[in-house]
């Protein structure tokens, strides 16, 4: 079942880690997240596959928006 993976601050995305198709454990970085000079990895919040990264590096996002799908 898709589970999807949300910023949990608003801050622009410094870092793409993976790529769909890649296998992740809970607690692997998705994204790097940068936030008033600090670097915030966006983990994964089980074991899976990544199915979509749904930003590229320098976009801005809000807290909340989803930034990648996880199967």
């Amino acid at each position: 079942m898709p589970e999807e993976i949300k910023a949990h601050i608003t801050g622009v995305v410094f870092q793409v880690t993976t790529k769909p198709g890649d296998r992740v454990a809970a607690g692997d970085a998705v994204i790097v997240l940068e936030s008033m000079k600090m670097e915030i990895p966006v983990e994964a919040p089980r074991a899976g596959a990544v199915k979509e990264i749904k930003v590229q590096e320098g976009q801005t996002v809000q807290e909340g928006d989803v930034v990648a799908v996880l199967e």
